[in-house]
């Protein structure tokens, strides 16, 4: 998927759900959007703030973390690749960072990354 003047106003492109395509697919034959995804109220595009109230809305439903965030959503993101095995080169190109020194910031997030790490001294025979 191609993110058109994400965060820090950089174009990157970056992974899509095949399960979130298909809800995404539905969405669009259900609604028929014009030139927007996802039309704002008066049909124009959504607003940073109107986005930051649909999350806050959701976030009061689900009953998570009360301070979560849009860039929770690009944090948590980034530290489940991270979880998963993806190598902090890619995450970067992913989140369109210039420097992997900002991409390190998530690695002291994930304790499973730790876990893993086993010293070279029990790796031998």
């Amino acid at each position: 998927m191609f993110v058109h003047g994400g965060k820090g106003k950089k174009d990157r492109y970056t992974t899509l759900s095949k399960k979130f395509l298909k809800e995404l697919r539905s969405y669009y034959k259900g609604y028929l959007p014009k030139y927007w995804l996802f039309d704002g109220q008066s049909g124009g595009k959504y607003s940073n703030r109107s986005v930051q109230e649909v999350l806050r809305k959701a976030v009061r439903v689900s009953g998570i973390n009360p301070f979560c965030t849009v860039h929770t959503l690009r944090h948590s993101y980034a530290t489940h690749l991270l979880e998963a095995g993806t190598s902090l080169r890619h995450i970067q190109v992913l989140l369109g960072h210039a420097s992997s020194t900002t991409t390190e910031i998530y690695t002291h997030v994930s304790t499973t990354e730790k876990q893993r790490v086993i010293s070279p001294l029990d790796r031998l025979d």
